[in-house]
């Protein structure tokens, strides 16, 4: 038996499958910093901190002239959302049923992503992470309603980058609103995503989890995503009409160049 108790659900096979696939398309779906930053793991639950390789010596030590300091470690965050499902339903699928509710499964999923996305994007100081925005060293770029203005914002935010000397190439990860003005191009129907991959050499991303929008280079040692144990699904408990399980994983996160990102802020 290991953490997750999966072992002890009463759940066949293919019930199993359909809660894993649902979830996985729902994390996919939601989940854009893992294609924009460094991707260091899973190393497995037991992961409990990264080192930081620092230390601060104390000039009081237990003995005279004898100084002492404690390593700088930074700790992983457990992240665990529950959801409950029917027997009725998962049992069903086993006789084949092709259709079962796993709308539970899914909300799980995207508030298991948000959170990851949240706590990278806009930190989380709680669990002792730096976010991306927070730490940005760059002036941010006001990226304008109208998707005609997007291309000027985007050289702007990119050559203030190249400035500091930190190449590309550059992604660039956008909340719903800015992202769907994106896709719908400007007034003239000209094709700005293309253009504006043009400038980026690299990919347009969207994220729940932001309202505008951020351009960063995707160099690589810039920002580090350290997995202790990834999404996984476990068993909690079970009655004749529920079973209650959850979705967990083990991280932290690492800003390392705060000159190699800009925010792009929507206008008011």
């Amino acid at each position: 038996m290991d953490i997750l108790k999966r072992n002890l659900a009463p759940l066949t096979g293919e019930a199993w499958t359909e809660i894993e696939e649902q979830a996985k398309k729902t994390l996919t779906g939601n989940l854009s910093a893992r294609g924009v930053v460094d991707f260091d793991g899973p190393h497995g639950w037991e992961l409990a901190s990264i080192n930081l390789g620092r230390v601060v010596f104390d000039k009081t030590g237990v003995i005279d002239g004898v100084l002492f300091g404690a390593r700088k470690v930074q700790p992983l965050i457990e992240v665990k959302v529950p959801f409950s499902l029917s027997m009725d339903e998962m049992d069903a699928i086993s006789r084949g049923l092709r259709d079962p509710d796993l709308e539970p499964v899914e909300i799980a999923a995207q508030k298991a992503a948000h959170f990851e996305e949240k706590a990278i994007w806009n930190g989380f100081r709680k669990g002792g992470i730096m976010g991306i925005f927070e730490s940005a060293a760059l002036k941010p770029v006001t990226l304008k309603k109208d998707p005609g203005g997007f291309p000027a914002a985007v050289e702007q935010a990119v050559v203030a980058i190249q400035k500091t000397g930190i190449g590309g190439p550059y992604n660039m990860v956008l909340g719903t609103e800015p992202y769907q003005r994106l896709m719908q191009g400007d007034e003239k129907g000209f094709p700005l995503v293309n253009r504006i991959k043009g400038i980026l050499e690299g990919e347009i991303l969207w994220s729940p989890a932001i309202k505008g929008g951020v351009i960063l280079s995707s160099r690589g040692g810039d920002y580090i995503l350290t997995l202790g144990q990834d999404f996984s699904i476990g068993y909690a408990s079970h009655n004749a009409d529920k079973i209650n399980l959850y979705i967990m994983e083990s991280f932290t996160f690492q800003v390392l160049e705060p000159r190699a990102a800009v925010e792009l802020k929507t206008a008011k």
